[in-house]
């Protein structure tokens, strides 16, 4: 039987500095993979490959014929899609959306080639500690799960009449899967890098920072589906009361019963609903952070990395709440590409910044021998 020691301090030795850069590389790997797929689902790129192919699907269409057959797959499996939006679409548009996909899809196989060999080489030079590699196969596990729901995403809006985009609830989980990895590989990392100057005897603000953190995971997991939904077509004003009536018109114009949930993209209702429910969170996070701020500042027990922790995040969160508003104002007919994938990136920071707050409480560590 394994024996648990709780330790004050974990002795920065334990992990080799090389490993503690291979984290951070594929941190900031995760961190581009989320923001390439934003752009990819606001291009409407996402249905422009219509096959799973791990291997084969490396390289893309080399010559005007395998462009041709490529294209076809498009127009019949992406059909509604097709119909409905690139009826007029030329080659060379296509071109634009394959990119993409095939970008998100390249970097993602880069990523695992940037993981996979550096992890055996530090595997067989024993410069990773029993604790890590635990940590590191959950890592896996979350990266498996992100890929295969990628295809599952992808897969919900080919072949269907009923769907012009991938599945709303199957980007959000998607979108949820890839912001738990990039949180977890973050928590991760911090663990081989900071071993001291932790802030203690305040459960209180511990809680509420872990609380506040929650909250964040529940507003970006409504992000998604804001996205999927293309709610913030709905009402692209702010704030809610300008075209107040309108809006309500929106808000009661459908039922939200089970079948307008689940063929959303014919209702209004459910889509305008989601927006009230992404907007007010955004109010009850920002008070949130505020009122984190307040108190950390007020702290008799604070450290320094705290106090530039603090300062970062207000800036995050008022850059952010910008580019909500920015992104919400300019959707008129169709979500801004720039606005909308800033503000989804900048929620990543803002994440890391919580869970790096949060950490800041943890003066023990549970290593396992």
């Amino acid at each position: 039987m394994e024996n648990v020691v709780k330790v004050e301090r974990q002795s920065s030795e334990r992990v080799h500095r090389v490993v503690r850069w291979w984290l951070m590389i594929g941190l900031v790997m995760v961190f581009f993979q989320v923001f390439i797929g934003g752009v990819t689902r606001l291009t409407d790129s996402g249905l422009s490959i219509t096959e799973w192919a791990v291997i084969q699907g490396t390289l893309p269409p080399m010559n005007a014929e395998e462009w041709s057959v490529a294209f076809e797959k498009y127009k019949i499996s992406a059909k509604r899609q097709y119909e409905s939006l690139h009826g007029d679409m030329t080659m060379s548009e296509f071109k634009v959306i394959f990119f993409w996909e095939y970008f998100h899809r390249l970097w993602a196989r880069l990523m695992g080639f940037v993981f996979i060999i550096p992890f055996f080489f530090f595997l067989f030079k024993k410069w990773m500690p029993r604790w890590l590699l635990r940590r590191l196969g959950v890592v896996i596990l979350l990266a498996s799960a992100a890929a295969t729901f990628g295809w599952i995403m992808v897969a919900s809006g080919l072949n269907e009449d009923n769907r012009t985009w991938v599945s709303a609830y199957k980007l959000m989980t998607h979108l949820g899967i890839a912001t738990l990895l990039f949180g977890y590989l973050f928590w991760t990392w911090l663990r081989t890098h900071q071993t001291d100057d932790f802030v203690e005897n305040n459960p209180g603000l511990k809680r509420f920072a872990w609380m506040t953190t929650g909250v964040l995971g529940i507003q970006i997991l409504l992000g998604g589906l804001m996205a999927g939904m293309r709610a913030g077509l709905i009402h692209p004003y702010f704030p809610f009361f300008v075209e107040g009536e309108r809006f309500l018109g929106a808000l009661s114009s459908s039922g939200v019963g089970l079948d307008n949930l689940i063929n959303y993209e014919q209702a209004v209702a459910p889509k305008a609903w989601v927006q009230v429910f992404h907007r007010s969170t955004a109010y009850l996070l920002t008070g949130l952070i505020i009122l984190l701020v307040i108190r950390v500042g007020k702290s008799a027990i604070i450290s320094e990395k705290l106090r530039k922790a603090k300062v970062l995040l207000i800036t995050l969160l008022v850059t952010q709440f910008s580019l909500g508003i920015l992104t919400v104002i300019n959707c008129f007919g169709k979500v801004p590409v720039v606005y909308a994938s800033l503000h989804q990136v900048v929620a990543l920071l803002l994440l890391i910044n919580m869970l790096y707050i949060c950490y800041q409480f943890s003066s023990s560590r549970t290593v396992v021998k």
